[in-house]
Order: C-alpha cells, then structure tokens, then sequence
C-alpha cells in the first residue's frame, strides 16, 4: 500500500507540466462562438486557450498596460488601430475575420417593432433601452451612429441605460430588465430569452468588422491565430450567425 502511494507520488511528480494554451483577449461579442472553436481546438490535442472577454476599448487599455495577452479580437478597427499605433501587435498579423449586424432586441416572443422613434418610445414607456457604452465600446458606438442616421438618437438618448460591454447589454433585456437592447445578431441569436425585432440597415452605421491580430508571435499563438481562419472554425463562427 505505502509502496504504491509512493510510486504515483514519484509518478506525479515526474510527469510533464501540463503546456500552457494561447491567452486570448476577445470582444464579448464572440464569447459563444469562440468557446465552441476553443473547444473544438482542445478535443484535437491542442493546449486550452486562456479566454478573456470585454468591451474591445477594456481589451485594448490592459494590454497597453502590459496584460499578458498573446492574440487580440476587437470588434472595432479604431481600437486595432490605436494598439498597431503603440507597436502592441505583430506587425503584419492584423486581419478583418469577421462581420456581423446590428439588431434591436426586445424579450421571447415580442413582435416585430418598427425603427420609429414613436413606436420605440412606446414600447419602453418609462423603461431603459439597454446598449453598451455610446462612447467607448464598438456595439454602443455602432449603435448611436445607426440611431442618429435614422434621426432617433435625440428622442431615445435619455432612455439609454449604459453597459460596459454589449453581453451586460444582451443580459439585461434576457432578465427583462430592460424591454428593449441594441446588440449584435450574434449576440440575440446566442440568448433564447430574446428576439430580434427589427434589424437596422447596414448603411446606417460603420461597417462591423471583428479584427484579430497577435499580441506575440509565439509557436503556440501563431497555431491557434491559423487555426482561427481554417475551415473548421469558420463553420463554428457561420453557425452562430457571423458573416
């Protein structure tokens, strides 16, 4: 008995350190589709990524202050060219992988709701409309500029309730605390508590692009950066609704 509890101590001790995956620092937006690419990634024998999720504009301010990132997903080509302007990522490594849409959302079952400041106004009633931040973070930012294209941002603004990322928005429409959200389609088709009322037109705001770029060139983030653009991760992220 003590000679085989000693032999799996000197086994244990033996045995190779577990290597250490890729940490990835992700706008919210991609938390549902990224864990399922990071799943699929591990189930081939690969080291499991370290996954962080935040508003891209957070991303970016801790990676300046030296977070230990070794890729970087924004949701925002201002906030991937503010870090290529301090040299935080490898040159060269910056690519558009993916697009989405912009939604106003509302809870299961609701009916479809017009981009009409008196049809919106109305449904809230004395209630927020729940987005992420309007100055910082990609889909609040989108968000506004889609709202003053349309000419509602005036009559809505006061009705804004703030998030710090776009998921906290998508949460407070899912508990109903909120009866209405703007999100991306990603964002309500990954949440069964929501529905999609209306869809804003794609010339009503900045083109969305979700931009991934290496923080370090190391062997196991160069392996994981490929593997984010192979076919196999594509089908993961053309199931939930990216472009």
């Amino acid at each position: 008995m003590l000679r085989a509890l000693l032999t799996c101590i000197v086994l244990l001790t033996a045995a190779p350190a577990m290597a250490q995956g890729p940490v990835v620092f992700a706008a919210s937006s991609l938390k549902t589709a990224l864990d399922d690419v990071a799943m699929v990634w591990e189930m081939r024998g690969n080291p499991a990524p370290v996954l962080v999720y935040a508003g891209s504009s957070a991303l970016a301010r801790q990676i300046d202050q030296g977070a230990p990132a070794d890729l970087v997903f924004t949701a925002s080509t201002d906030w991937m060219a503010w870090l290529r302007s301090r040299a935080l990522i490898v040159p060269g490594s910056e690519i558009p992988l993916l697009g989405n849409e912009l939604v106003l959302i509302g809870a299961a079952g609701e009916a479809a709701l017009a981009l009409d400041a008196d049809a919106i106004t109305a449904r809230l009633g004395s209630d927020r409309l729940a987005m992420a931040m309007v100055d910082a973070v990609p889909a609040g930012q989108y968000g506004r500029a889609a709202l003053e294209a349309l000419g509602l941002w005036g009559r809505l603004a006061p009705s804004v309730a703030q998030t710090d990322n776009v998921r906290a928005a998508l949460a407070l429409v899912a508990r109903q605390d909120a009866p209405l959200g703007i999100v991306y389609a990603t964002d309500a088709l990954a949440e069964p508590r929501v529905s999609i009322l209306a869809t804003f037109p794609a010339d009503s705001h900045p083109p969305i692009e979700i931009l991934l770029a290496l923080v370090k060139d190391t062997v196991t983030a160069r392996a994981f950066y490929t593997f984010l653009q192979s076919p196999e991760a594509r089908a993961i992220f053309d199931a939930q609704g990216f472009k």
